[in-house]
């Protein structure tokens, strides 16, 4: 039984991981020969952050975060004070005063990150096989059947199902026929990696709508917002971005030249298309991150999204496989994460239009700015972008709890770190273990005592599915979930 992940991105090395920490046989099919080394995104929100609090990795994830220029290091030193984040470049949103444990935004680089993962999906026994296209696949009711070409030319894998993690312009998408419905573009944005020092100077570094559109300023990168139109032409968006076009977007959208000092080391365009495909899943091929949805940037969303999509999927796919959960619990993947790409889709393009520069929309603008001083909702808007308001119908995630267990006292979530899910029986009989004991070999099940806490039973991905009610409720959600 194996699983074909395309794309090595941080989404498909993240379910590679996921999938080897239940034995699965996983390979990961990239079509570049190596890492770019460049970065869209810039860091982990808090919601994933807990996600990877369930498996260990935040400590492993901050070190990597600190390994940064000294220029970066000293402007975040100097940024350092109150936890902000921005909706539609207003920079207001407290993450202080969010429900977590992880509050605040850790500022990884995507590049970073992937590296990160694919050393932990490798050593974890996952196969990546780079420099590797898929051009066609074809499946029946028992195996996919992925044509790729590599090196050494043209081969077939088999495998029990492939999962698309591989990007906006997902092949695997298009070739299982995948529907891709949503907005045409209205902007076009451009970014650089290079310091421009005159734009730290005016207008400085942060957030600014101007006249010619919106500019965003940070020591190492600069990112232009233009709201004309879209690029029309698909010859024309194909066309690699030079700096001479990002200086000349720079010059329309700041209202005088820019001198971009030296040539930036990546450079690149994006757009507000806004798409969602209409089920994650067609028979044996599910898709997941930008193959599934596509939207604009604005509040660092996409990666997080994509992160959460293999969380969610990567145990209920290895429970399908092994036969502890049936078809009922892998199709909870397109009903529970559709819904939450959704609102992503609806806050981005809310978004874009609080940034259009037309004096008409100037007062909705100023209102909606002071409307985010209002502690409620500065507080809605902070859990939306960080995805601290995403509950599933099972329940909410597993709070920052202490746990004394026979074995010690622990993190309620660092009980997850293998994968499995967790029945904690806190009951003083240990009621709910005697309930769950045939699922002993799929469950993960400790006793013992807490003061924030009741008896839980927690899934891989870290959300609470039953909460301290009767040990017949507790078998019928195990049934549910886990089969048997």
């Amino acid at each position: 039984m194996r699983i074909i992940i395309a794309g090595a991105g941080p989404v498909g090395l993240m379910l590679a991981a996921e999938l080897r920490l239940f034995g699965v046989t996983v390979t990961v099919v990239e079509k570049l020969a190596e890492s770019t080394g460049f970065s869209k995104a810039g860091g982990l929100h808090p919601r994933t952050v807990e996600s990877a609090e369930l498996r260990g990795m935040v400590e492993g994830l901050r070190a990597r975060a600190e390994r940064k220029s000294s220029r970066l290091r000293s402007y975040q030193a100097r940024a350092r004070g109150i936890p902000l984040a921005h909706f539609a470049g207003i920079r207001t949103i407290r993450l202080d005063r969010l429900p977590t444990n992880q509050a605040g935004f850790l500022g990884i680089q995507q590049a970073d990150l992937e590296d990160f993962l694919a050393q932990r999906a490798i050593g974890l026994g996952a196969t990546l096989l780079r420099g590797h296209e898929i051009v066609g696949l074809h499946q029946d009711a028992d195996q996919v059947t992925v044509s790729v070409i590599g090196p050494d030319g043209r081969t077939d894998l088999r495998a029990s199902y492939l999962v698309g993690c591989d990007g906006g312009r997902s092949t695997v998408r298009t070739l299982a026929g995948f529907p891709l419905d949503g907005h045409e573009p209205t902007i076009t944005g451009r970014l650089g990696d290079v310091a421009v020092p005159e734009l730290l100077e005016n207008p400085g570094a942060g957030w600014h709508r101007l006249d010619g559109g919106v500019i965003q300023v940070t020591p190492l990168r600069v990112l232009t917002v233009e709201f004309d139109s879209p690029p029309t032409d698909r010859a024309d968006r194909d066309q690699p971005m030079t700096k001479a076009e990002l200086a000349a977007s720079l010059a329309r959208v700041v209202g005088r030249p820019v001198d971009i000092p030296a040539e930036p080391q990546w450079v690149s365009r994006f757009t507000d298309n806004t798409r969602l495909v209409d089920t994650y899943r067609r028979g044996r091929v599910l898709l997941a991150g930008d193959a599934a949805h596509i939207h604009s940037p604005f509040g660092g969303q996409g990666l997080n999204l994509g992160l959460q999509d293999a969380m969610n999927l990567g145990w209920k796919l290895a429970a399908t496989l092994q036969g502890w959960a049936g078809d009922e619990v892998l199709d909870t993947y397109t009903a529970e994460r559709r819904p939450v790409a959704a609102g992503v889709l609806h806050n981005t393009r809310a978004q874009v239009a609080l940034m259009n520069p037309s004096p008409q929309v100037t007062p909705l603008r100023e209102l909606f700015t002071e409307m985010m001083d209002i502690p409620e909702v500065n507080q809605f808007l902070g859990a939306m972008i960080t995805a601290l308001d995403v509950r599933y119908d099972c329940g909410e995630f597993l709070p920052p709890a202490k746990v004394r267990t026979p074995d010690g006292t622990v993190a309620a979530r660092e009980l997850l770190h293998s994968g499995r899910p967790v029945l904690l029986d806190l009951s003083p009989d240990s009621t709910f273990a005697h309930a769950a004991a045939r699922w002993g070999d799929w469950v993960h099940i400790i006793t013992g005592e807490s003061d924030e806490i009741g008896s839980v039973l927690v899934r891989p991905d870290g959300y609470v599915c039953w909460e301290d009610t009767s040990p017949d409720d507790l078998t019928i959600t195990l049934r549910t979930w886990f089969g048997g």
